[in-house]
């Protein structure tokens, strides 16, 4: 099973999602920015790392939402979601085609990778501003 990490990052009373480039398994699908847990490497220091690395933001995890598991025709992922803020940085994209910062009534309009919809459907639901 891969180990993945995401980041629902707020700010602004806005949350951050990323499109997916063309070239990325499951192109031009929206997702929770994030990343692969590295072997022995923590969830929370993982999120932090894979945000520095790909959207040069530096970010404070603020707590830790339920993980979701899911099997993809190729490969089955745990994907570990955590809510974060903002704390530094200026936001460029490394491997992403897109990145909005979008309220949570505009997450339903975007077409999710699979496993993060359960996510989506849980910041719907829970995270208020």
């Amino acid at each position: 099973m891969l180990i993945v990490t995401c980041a629902v990052i707020i700010q602004h009373g806005k949350i951050l999602i990323c499109q997916r480039s063309s070239t990325m398994d499951l192109p031009l699908k929206w997702e929770f920015p994030g990343g692969k847990v590295e072997p022995g490497e923590d969830d929370a220091l993982t999120i932090v790392r894979e945000i520095t690395e790909e959207l040069h933001l530096e970010i404070e995890v603020v707590r830790r939402l339920q993980p979701v598991e899911h099997d993809y025709p190729a490969f089955r992922i745990r994907l570990v979601p955590f809510v974060a803020r903002v704390i530094g940085g200026q936001l460029r994209l490394e491997e992403h085609a897109d990145a909005r910062w979008v309220t949570v009534d505009e997450l339903a309009g975007y077409d999710w990778a699979p496993a993060d919809v359960p996510i989506v459907e849980e910041v719907k639901g829970a995270i208020r501003f």
